[in-house]
Protein backbone atom coordinates (compact mmCIF):
# COMPACT_ATOMS: atom_id res chain seq x y z
CA UNK A 1 0.00 0.00 0.00
CA UNK A 2 0.70 3.77 -0.28
CA UNK A 3 2.70 5.08 2.51
CA UNK A 4 0.62 6.81 5.15
CA UNK A 5 1.37 10.30 7.24
CA UNK A 6 -0.92 12.13 9.62
CA UNK A 7 -2.07 15.56 8.79
CA UNK A 8 -1.38 16.85 12.57
CA UNK A 9 -4.55 19.21 12.60
CA UNK A 10 -5.66 15.46 13.68
CA UNK A 11 -3.97 15.99 17.22
CA UNK A 12 -3.29 20.06 17.42
CA UNK A 13 -4.42 20.10 20.67
CA UNK A 14 -1.87 17.25 21.60
CA UNK A 15 0.87 19.39 19.26
CA UNK A 16 -0.09 22.15 21.35
CA UNK A 17 0.99 20.34 24.39
CA UNK A 18 3.30 18.12 23.92
CA UNK A 19 5.16 18.61 20.39
CA UNK A 20 7.95 16.12 20.60
CA UNK A 21 5.93 13.83 22.38
CA UNK A 22 3.46 13.85 19.88
CA UNK A 23 5.45 13.24 16.66
CA UNK A 24 6.71 10.27 18.73
CA UNK A 25 3.90 8.76 19.56
CA UNK A 26 2.72 9.34 15.72
CA UNK A 27 5.69 7.67 14.45
CA UNK A 28 4.93 4.78 16.81
CA UNK A 29 1.85 4.25 15.65
CA UNK A 30 3.33 3.52 12.22
CA UNK A 31 2.40 6.86 10.02
CA UNK A 32 5.50 7.56 7.75
CA UNK A 33 5.15 11.18 7.36
CA UNK A 34 3.00 14.31 8.34
CA UNK A 35 1.24 17.07 7.00
CA UNK A 36 1.42 20.38 8.97
CA UNK A 37 -1.45 22.79 9.63
CA UNK A 38 1.02 25.23 11.82
CA UNK A 39 4.17 24.80 13.70
CA UNK A 40 3.66 25.87 16.86
CA UNK A 41 6.19 28.10 17.20
CA UNK A 42 9.17 25.97 16.30
CA UNK A 43 11.45 26.93 14.19
CA UNK A 44 12.33 25.15 10.64
CA UNK A 45 15.39 23.88 12.35
CA UNK A 46 14.07 22.29 14.92
CA UNK A 47 11.46 20.71 12.90
CA UNK A 48 13.46 19.37 10.65
CA UNK A 49 15.85 17.61 13.12
CA UNK A 50 12.93 16.23 15.11
CA UNK A 51 11.22 14.46 11.96
CA UNK A 52 14.19 12.66 11.58
CA UNK A 53 14.99 11.35 15.10
CA UNK A 54 11.37 9.90 14.59
CA UNK A 55 11.63 9.20 10.98
CA UNK A 56 8.53 11.25 9.94
CA UNK A 57 8.72 12.54 6.31
CA UNK A 58 7.70 15.92 5.76
CA UNK A 59 5.11 15.28 3.10
CA UNK A 60 3.12 18.76 3.05
CA UNK A 61 1.29 21.50 4.60
CA UNK A 62 -1.31 23.46 4.69
CA UNK A 63 -0.49 26.93 5.08
CA UNK A 64 -3.81 29.82 4.95
CA UNK A 65 -4.00 31.76 1.11
CA UNK A 66 -3.88 34.89 2.63
CA UNK A 67 -0.16 34.41 4.72
CA UNK A 68 0.58 33.03 1.05
CA UNK A 69 -0.39 35.87 -0.30
CA UNK A 70 1.22 38.40 2.15
CA UNK A 71 4.50 36.85 1.58
CA UNK A 72 4.42 33.34 -0.31
CA UNK A 73 9.30 33.64 -0.32
CA UNK A 74 8.98 33.24 3.79
CA UNK A 75 6.21 30.58 3.29
CA UNK A 76 8.79 28.79 0.51
CA UNK A 77 11.65 29.05 2.40
CA UNK A 78 10.25 27.65 5.81
CA UNK A 79 8.57 24.47 4.47
CA UNK A 80 11.74 24.04 2.20
CA UNK A 81 13.68 24.13 5.06
CA UNK A 82 11.26 21.68 6.90
CA UNK A 83 11.98 19.46 3.69
CA UNK A 84 8.23 19.43 2.16
CA UNK A 85 7.54 18.67 -0.98
CA UNK A 86 4.08 19.54 -1.27
CA UNK A 87 2.28 23.65 -0.26
CA UNK A 88 -1.51 23.22 0.13
CA UNK A 89 -4.38 25.88 0.45
CA UNK A 90 -6.29 24.01 3.08
CA UNK A 91 -9.54 26.60 2.78
CA UNK A 92 -10.96 29.84 1.27
CA UNK A 93 -13.05 31.89 2.75
CA UNK A 94 -16.47 32.61 1.53
CA UNK A 95 -16.18 36.14 0.05
CA UNK A 96 -13.19 33.86 -2.42
CA UNK A 97 -15.59 30.27 -3.13
CA UNK A 98 -16.82 29.17 -6.51
CA UNK A 99 -20.02 31.01 -7.79
CA UNK A 100 -18.82 34.06 -6.12
CA UNK A 101 -17.51 37.77 -8.39
CA UNK A 102 -14.06 37.16 -6.56
CA UNK A 103 -13.85 33.70 -7.78
CA UNK A 104 -12.32 34.23 -10.97
CA UNK A 105 -9.60 36.61 -9.51
CA UNK A 106 -8.98 34.13 -6.79
CA UNK A 107 -7.76 31.89 -9.35
CA UNK A 108 -5.32 33.70 -10.99
CA UNK A 109 -4.01 34.57 -7.39
CA UNK A 110 -3.61 30.94 -7.07
CA UNK A 111 -2.03 30.34 -10.29
CA UNK A 112 0.66 32.66 -9.34
CA UNK A 113 1.28 31.13 -6.43
CA UNK A 114 1.83 27.70 -7.67
CA UNK A 115 4.12 29.33 -10.43
CA UNK A 116 6.11 30.68 -7.59
CA UNK A 117 6.30 27.06 -6.15
CA UNK A 118 7.40 25.66 -8.97
CA UNK A 119 10.16 28.06 -9.67
CA UNK A 120 11.59 27.05 -5.83
CA UNK A 121 11.03 23.21 -6.26
CA UNK A 122 7.81 22.81 -4.51
CA UNK A 123 4.42 22.01 -5.69
CA UNK A 124 1.04 23.73 -4.63
CA UNK A 125 -1.77 21.48 -3.68
CA UNK A 126 -5.77 22.37 -3.35
CA UNK A 127 -7.53 20.78 -0.44
CA UNK A 128 -11.14 20.81 -1.41
CA UNK A 129 -14.37 21.30 1.01
CA UNK A 130 -17.73 20.47 -0.37
CA UNK A 131 -18.27 24.02 -1.52
CA UNK A 132 -15.93 23.87 -4.14
CA UNK A 133 -19.26 21.92 -5.36
CA UNK A 134 -21.20 24.31 -6.58
CA UNK A 135 -21.98 24.55 -10.30
CA UNK A 136 -20.71 27.27 -12.47
CA UNK A 137 -22.17 26.90 -15.94
CA UNK A 138 -23.31 23.06 -15.38
CA UNK A 139 -19.39 22.62 -14.16
CA UNK A 140 -18.31 22.12 -10.17
CA UNK A 141 -16.37 24.78 -9.05
CA UNK A 142 -13.58 22.25 -8.19
CA UNK A 143 -13.53 21.26 -11.92
CA UNK A 144 -13.44 24.66 -12.88
CA UNK A 145 -10.40 25.45 -10.74
CA UNK A 146 -8.50 22.81 -12.19
CA UNK A 147 -9.53 23.86 -15.69
CA UNK A 148 -8.32 26.84 -15.38
CA UNK A 149 -5.06 26.37 -13.27
CA UNK A 150 -2.50 24.78 -15.14
CA UNK A 151 -1.30 21.25 -13.80
CA UNK A 152 2.37 22.02 -13.62
CA UNK A 153 0.64 25.59 -11.28
CA UNK A 154 -1.86 23.32 -8.99
CA UNK A 155 -2.39 19.76 -8.29
CA UNK A 156 -5.32 18.38 -6.67
CA UNK A 157 -5.08 17.63 -2.99
CA UNK A 158 -8.78 15.39 -2.86
CA UNK A 159 -10.37 15.32 0.06
CA UNK A 160 -12.68 12.16 0.42
CA UNK A 161 -15.13 12.97 2.89
CA UNK A 162 -15.81 16.33 1.54
CA UNK A 163 -15.93 15.09 -2.23
CA UNK A 164 -18.77 13.02 -0.84
CA UNK A 165 -20.23 15.18 1.24
CA UNK A 166 -20.45 17.48 -1.86
CA UNK A 167 -22.66 14.75 -3.33
CA UNK A 168 -19.78 13.58 -5.85
CA UNK A 169 -17.97 9.84 -5.98
CA UNK A 170 -14.72 9.80 -4.58
CA UNK A 171 -13.15 7.02 -6.09
CA UNK A 172 -14.23 8.91 -9.88
CA UNK A 173 -13.21 11.99 -8.48
CA UNK A 174 -9.49 10.20 -7.51
CA UNK A 175 -9.86 8.58 -11.15
CA UNK A 176 -11.56 11.69 -12.89
CA UNK A 177 -7.60 13.43 -11.83
CA UNK A 178 -5.17 10.57 -12.35
CA UNK A 179 -1.98 11.84 -12.81
CA UNK A 180 -2.74 14.89 -10.68
CA UNK A 181 -3.31 13.08 -7.21
CA UNK A 182 0.05 13.01 -5.61
CA UNK A 183 -1.42 13.28 -2.01
CA UNK A 184 -4.86 12.42 -0.90
CA UNK A 185 -6.75 12.58 2.42
CA UNK A 186 -8.39 9.50 3.84
CA UNK A 187 -11.23 10.73 5.90
CA UNK A 188 -14.58 8.89 7.18
CA UNK A 189 -17.51 9.99 8.52
CA UNK A 190 -21.16 9.31 9.19
CA UNK A 191 -24.04 11.35 8.57
CA UNK A 192 -28.01 11.29 8.96
CA UNK A 193 -29.73 11.29 5.72
CA UNK A 194 -28.21 12.58 2.85
CA UNK A 195 -29.25 16.07 3.77
CA UNK A 196 -26.20 18.03 4.68
CA UNK A 197 -26.51 19.02 8.17
CA UNK A 198 -26.59 23.16 8.87
CA UNK A 199 -23.47 24.53 10.56
CA UNK A 200 -20.93 22.01 9.45
CA UNK A 201 -18.21 24.06 9.34
CA UNK A 202 -18.50 24.72 12.45
CA UNK A 203 -16.81 21.37 13.29
CA UNK A 204 -14.01 22.27 11.90
CA UNK A 205 -13.62 25.37 13.91
CA UNK A 206 -15.09 28.04 11.38
CA UNK A 207 -18.25 29.73 12.41
CA UNK A 208 -20.64 30.26 8.83
CA UNK A 209 -23.61 31.68 11.11
CA UNK A 210 -26.26 28.95 10.47
CA UNK A 211 -27.78 26.04 13.47
CA UNK A 212 -25.38 23.91 15.09
CA UNK A 213 -24.65 20.57 13.38
CA UNK A 214 -25.04 17.85 16.18
CA UNK A 215 -23.37 14.58 16.56
CA UNK A 216 -26.31 12.64 15.92
CA UNK A 217 -26.66 14.45 12.53
CA UNK A 218 -22.58 14.17 11.24
CA UNK A 219 -19.56 13.31 12.65
CA UNK A 220 -15.84 12.66 11.83
CA UNK A 221 -14.83 8.88 12.31
CA UNK A 222 -11.07 7.22 12.51
CA UNK A 223 -11.17 5.68 9.11
CA UNK A 224 -12.32 2.56 8.25
CA UNK A 225 -15.29 3.40 10.66
CA UNK A 226 -17.53 5.55 8.35
CA UNK A 227 -19.55 5.02 5.14
CA UNK A 228 -16.28 5.51 3.06
CA UNK A 229 -15.45 2.60 0.83
CA UNK A 230 -11.57 2.83 1.75
CA UNK A 231 -10.56 -0.22 0.32
CA UNK A 232 -11.94 1.43 -3.37
CA UNK A 233 -10.38 5.14 -2.27
CA UNK A 234 -7.06 3.71 -1.73
CA UNK A 235 -6.98 1.19 -4.91
CA UNK A 236 -8.07 4.56 -7.28
CA UNK A 237 -5.51 6.16 -5.46
CA UNK A 238 -2.85 4.05 -6.61
CA UNK A 239 -3.92 3.60 -10.12
CA UNK A 240 -4.13 7.25 -10.35
CA UNK A 241 -0.39 7.76 -9.40
CA UNK A 242 -0.74 9.17 -5.91
CA UNK A 243 2.37 9.30 -4.04
CA UNK A 244 0.77 9.10 0.01
CA UNK A 245 -2.43 8.97 1.70
CA UNK A 246 -2.91 11.48 4.42
CA UNK A 247 -5.24 10.40 7.45
CA UNK A 248 -7.19 13.48 8.55
CA UNK A 249 -10.09 13.53 11.30
CA UNK A 250 -10.94 17.14 11.83
CA UNK A 251 -12.19 16.30 15.83
CA UNK A 252 -12.31 12.89 17.47
CA UNK A 253 -15.84 10.83 17.64
CA UNK A 254 -17.41 10.59 20.55
CA UNK A 255 -15.30 8.12 23.03
CA UNK A 256 -12.00 8.93 20.87
CA UNK A 257 -9.34 11.22 22.03
CA UNK A 258 -7.20 12.94 19.33
CA UNK A 259 -4.61 10.05 19.76
CA UNK A 260 -6.85 7.12 20.25
CA UNK A 261 -8.84 8.13 16.69
CA UNK A 262 -5.68 8.33 15.10
CA UNK A 263 -4.20 5.11 16.66
CA UNK A 264 -7.54 3.47 15.25
CA UNK A 265 -7.10 5.30 11.96
CA UNK A 266 -3.75 3.51 11.53
CA UNK A 267 -4.00 -0.01 12.55
CA UNK A 268 -7.34 -0.51 10.50
CA UNK A 269 -4.92 0.73 7.17
CA UNK A 270 -2.50 -2.10 8.19
CA UNK A 271 -4.96 -4.73 7.78
CA UNK A 272 -5.76 -3.78 4.22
Amino acid sequence: MLPVGLQLYSVREEMERDFEGTLKKVSEMGYRGVEFAGLFGKSAGEIRKLLETYSLTPVSAHVPLAEMLADMDGVIRTYKEIGCKYIAIPYVDEAYRPGTPDYPETLKKIAALGKQCAENGLVLLYHNHDFEFVKIDGRYGLDVMYETVPAEYLQTELDTCWVNVGGADPVAYIEKYSGRTPVVHLKDFVMKGRDKPKKLYELIGVEDGAETAGEEDFSFKPVGYGVQDMPAIIAASERSGAEWLIVEQDRPDAGNTELSAAKMSIEYLKTL
